[in-house]
């Protein structure tokens, strides 16, 4: 078990300084503004418009935004930086916060590398600080159903099919956002939406991935951003598991079917609603348990909840660090042709980080 640092909830609330101001950092700065021991103090963002509007939406005032990210890291007294920037920014920002020995609540990806991936985990596990990852369904009540089953359960998982569908056409069609900019982006479709399927099997079941399989439309002829992929994903336990990813359809579904040898947990979603689950027995009869989903927990809370306590997050770096390589393997197999076996291409020396 983990030794992390705790704040006294007594002395003061904990104090976030949010890196990020478009439409998800907003998100993620209300979420803190409901939790009764933290407060958000500080604001940062290149972009001078969205810092003055979120400022002024978030109630902090002028003095405490920033322009420059790192200069609030310094100036404004904190213990905790929250980053919901774009993604090739978080392995530095990961780092600059550590650096300035603060916890950090991160949106996924962890990193757009798996070499800086693996340093941000060697440096997560020389530290104290709290590090949270923002892959969401790990505090949605099926997906803890689930996992309670299998990855914290006896029954061994032997077949999973996933898909999830999105409309990210018109970024296709201009290539004018962030999520086109290599730079900033990381990856295509599979790496900002799908990772989240990804991240979900591997939490929800526990499993060891030994090898990635995969075919992957490419939009651009660096084959960088993925419009659509199939992936099949070999277990140590000899499980399968075949995803499929599309950002070129009209609208948003998700389902995500775990068998074992009792039946079967459904995981569904549609839209931005709320996932949800039921399962079906060995005889193949559905079952509705009762799930609260009014009494989750949003990131914020959970992040806030983990420091004060000094607890393991419910998202932590280990997790992304899982999801990142099935991610970045999918990508290399799509573009080489080749089944690439994780062992051997991703070996830092230590087996937990995909056990």
């Amino acid at each position: 078990m983990r030794d992390y640092d705790m704040v006294d909830p007594s002395e003061s609330p904990l104090r976030v300084g949010l890196v990020g101001l478009g439409s998800l950092g907003v998100r993620l700065g209300r979420q803190f503004e409901t939790v009764p021991n933290a407060e958000l103090v500080a604001l940062a963002d290149i972009n001078e418009p969205n810092l003055a509007d979120a400022g002024r939406e978030l109630d902090v005032p002028q003095s405490a935004q920033y322009a420059d990210y790192e200069t609030m890291l310094d100036e404004a007294t904190l213990d905790a930086a929250a980053i919901a920037t774009p993604n090739g920014l978080h392995y530095e920002q990961i780092l600059a916060a550590l650096d300035r020995d603060l916890h950090v609540l991160c949106e996924k990806p962890l990193a757009t590398a798996v070499d800086d991936a693996a340093e941000l985990y060697q440096r997560e596990q020389e530290t104290d600080r709290v590090v949270m990852l923002g892959y969401q369904r790990h505090l949605n009540p099926a997906f803890i159903m689930a996992r309670e089953r299998w990855a914290t359960g006896n029954n061994d998982p032997t077949s999973i099919t996933a898909e999830i569908t999105h409309d990210w056409r018109s970024y296709y069609e201009t290539m004018d956002d962030w999520r086109m900019d290599p730079e900033l982006s990381g990856g295509g479709h599979l790496l900002n939406v799908g990772s989240h399927v990804l991240d979900a099997i591997l939490w929800v079941t526990g499993l060891t991935p030994t090898s990635v399989d995969a075919t992957v439309e490419f939009h651009d002829d660096d084959q960088y951003f993925d419009t659509q992929s199939s992936i099949t994903i070999e277990f140590a336990n000899g499980a399968l598991a075949t995803v499929s990813d599309t950002g070129i359809v009209a609208c948003t579904r998700e389902h995500i079917h775990i068998w074992d040898d009792d039946g079967a947990v459904y995981l569904e979603g549609r839209e931005w609603d709320e996932r949800t689950g039921y399962t079906i027995d060995a005889e193949g009869t559905k079952h509705d348990p009762y799930l609260d989903y009014h009494g989750r927990r949003t990131k914020a809370e959970a992040f806030t909840e983990s420091v004060l306590e000094g607890t393991e997050p419910p998202i932590s770096v280990r997790d992304a660090f899982r999801t990142l390589v099935v991610t970045m393997a999918a990508y290399e197999s799509g573009r080489t042709g080749d089944r690439i076996e994780l062992a051997d291409r991703y070996a830092f020396g230590d087996d937990a980080l995909l056990g």
